[in-house]
């Protein structure tokens, strides 16, 4: 038996979809059948040579598939079973730096991947964009029954994403209950995610801001939780920014999550934020250029300026907790992503980067 791989051959350069044999899974991993295996924003920048990764390897971090093959006895020591459908974690934090060592391993400074094998070697197929997976069974992520593991691949990274940037805001001392105005800055994946997550906490106006001439975008986030959605191209960034900084009594919103990955927005988060507002930046994740600040107003404002760049197994449960109980968004979850095929992967790539698609996802 043979399984399909999408590899990648280096920036700016076409993938090509190869043959590798199926082997049996090695002992303390699983293989995993593909249901589902989203195309990242970090897999862009790769492919835009934004970020380094050596090739020809198979890229890809949010594969969700089902177990095919597996050792029972080591699969039940962590709740796992042969035919269960799962979400594969890429990290794997050493356990040992100071980080690992106070609870923070999202954050390890000696983080090691899942994905990281060689496509020369035996079982080859380690990353997302292939029909087989072998992934640690330390790393692998039962989706609960009730849940669609369709639906769960949607948001299988952004999610844990958005989740954990809002973790370490309540653990920088964040109350969450007192956050009247938050905007969204960026409409992709983890700026979508992000508005269906804070809505369900509660917050009482939650505003969105995009770019370009994407209508359907602008009304799926309102849709989702977003009370207004204010478009860059069409208002300008003055009068946007007027508004945002007119709430509050003129104050300003209480929180602005980072999600668009464009410099120029950290300019205006921090201009938009009242004082003691809080600024979550998870979005800026690749070397797109840098933008002036004025760092007066972090001291002016005291603003609360938190980044996060990863996500551990447990904000992956919590993603997945959240979609158990939040069945009422799973219809128009699963409207939001455009699936391929393996053998069509420089078409996905295409779309992804043309922002057409909110969501592009491989399928078998």
């Amino acid at each position: 038996m043979k399984a399909k791989a999408a590899v990648f051959m280096g920036p700016h350069k076409d993938f090509e979809v190869r043959e590798f044999p199926v082997v049996s899974a090695p002992a303390g991993y699983a293989r995993m059948d593909l249901i589902a295996s989203g195309i990242c924003g970090t897999d862009v920048h790769f492919h835009n040579g934004k970020l380094a990764i050596d090739p020809p390897t198979v890229i890809g971090h949010e594969f969700v598939g089902r177990i095919e093959d597996v050792n029972p006895d080591e699969a039940a020591k962590y709740g796992l079973a042969l035919g269960d459908a799962v979400i594969a974690d890429i990290a794997v934090p050493c356990g040992e730096c100071l980080l690992c060592r106070s609870g923070d391993d999202a954050n390890c400074v000696a983080m090691k991947v899942t994905n990281g094998g060689s496509i020369d070697e035996s079982p080859y197929l380690w990353g997302g964009y292939v029909e087989k997976n072998f992934t640690p069974l330390t790393n692998l992520i039962r989706i609960p029954e009730g849940v669609d593991p369709t639906v769960a691949a949607t948001f299988a990274c952004p999610g844990p994403t958005a989740i954990h940037a809002i973790r370490l805001a309540r653990r920088g001392g964040v109350d969450f209950s007192g956050v009247r105005v938050a905007v969204v800055q960026g409409l992709g994946p983890v700026g979508i995610f992000a508005v269906m997550y804070l809505k369900a906490l509660g917050i009482e106006k939650i505003c969105a801001i995009t770019a370009g001439n994407n209508e359907k975008r602008e009304a799926l986030a309102k849709s989702l939780g977003a009370d207004c959605v204010y478009n860059l191209t069409r208002e300008g960034e003055a009068a946007v920014t007027a508004a945002l900084a007119a709430e509050n009594g003129g104050l300003g919103v209480d929180l602005c999550f980072e999600a668009s990955g464009a410099p120029a927005a950290v300019r205006q988060g921090m201009e938009i934020l009242r004082n003691r507002g809080v600024y979550l930046v998870p979005g800026q994740y690749s070397a797109s250029g840098g933008v002036e600040i004025q760092p007066q107003l972090i001291t002016f404002k005291a603003l609360h300026i938190i980044g996060s760049s990863q996500y551990s197994i447990p904000d992956v449960k919590e993603y997945l907790d959240f979609l158990l109980s939040h069945p009422e968004l799973h219809g128009e979850i699963a409207k939001l992503a455009n699936k391929y095929r393996i053998d069509d992967i420089n078409a996905a790539f295409a779309d992804a980067k043309s922002g057409q698609n909110i969501k592009t996802m491989l399928v078998k």
